[in-house]
């Protein structure tokens, strides 16, 4: 029997950075959907599509396979076949990412793969949805937030150190991640929301490993 963790939160709340970790130390395999529906997002870039076109977006999803792959012990993720984890951090990636992810043809092709996923092997998988709707059986299910203030320094600090800052200011992206909350917060399929049976984690003014404390508590010994 497969054991689940599902880790759900809204933009730069630090789901991935823990999810990662926790997966390195249990063993478990993690699956960063984010990562997924980067990688469709990138597809719809290049085919110059633009987040309003919904007709093409549908007519893409057939044609975009999305893969993740572990090689030694790290994800890997291929879009076509193409290894594409290097390109898919960036903010007009991550904006596409969270504009498309409100068509449910997109979230159904990515979710198949999820949930197969979960069914073979224990996984900590994290994202908007996991526990409300990828995984609503999950064995753990946690609310990863903090304030906008704070994940948008987060952010800026992340983008300075890895010189991709550009001209972008602390203030843009706070609105940007306000932004993409909303959207998140309000689409009609799937939106983003704390599950009834959910731990809810502030990490505002918490570490990291005060955070892994507090998730790894939650998980099986």
């Amino acid at each position: 029997m497969s054991y689940s963790v599902a880790i759900d939160g809204p933009a730069g709340a630090g789901k991935s950075t823990i999810a990662r970790q926790l997966a390195r130390e249990t063993g478990f395999i993690y699956v960063d959907t984010g990562a997924m529906y980067r990688a469709m997002a990138l597809y719809f870039l290049r085919q110059g599509i633009e987040p309003p076109e919904a007709d093409r977006i549908a007519g893409a999803c057939k044609e975009a396979d999305v893969t993740i792959v572990y090689e030694e012990g790290t994800q890997q993720v291929l879009l076509n076949g193409e290894n594409v984890t290097g390109l898919l951090r960036t903010e007009e990636v991550g904006n596409m990412a969270s504009a498309s992810s409100v068509y449910p043809e997109v979230r159904m092709k990515l979710v198949e793969l999820q949930r197969k996923l979960a069914r073979a092997s224990d996984v900590i998988m994290d994202g908007r949805d996991i526990g409300t709707y990828v995984l609503p059986g999950a064995d753990v299910k946690v609310y990863l937030t903090a304030s906008s203030a704070c994940r948008a320094k987060r952010r800026y600090e992340e983008l300075q150190e890895k010189r991709a800052l550009g001209s972008m200011t602390l203030e843009e992206i706070k609105a940007d991640i306000e932004e993409r909350d909303y959207r998140d917060m309000h689409r009609e399929f799937a939106p983003l929301r704390q599950a009834e049976d959910a731990v809810l984690v502030d990490s505002s003014d918490m570490t990291i490993q005060q955070v892994m404390e507090r998730i790894r508590s939650l998980i099986r010994p």
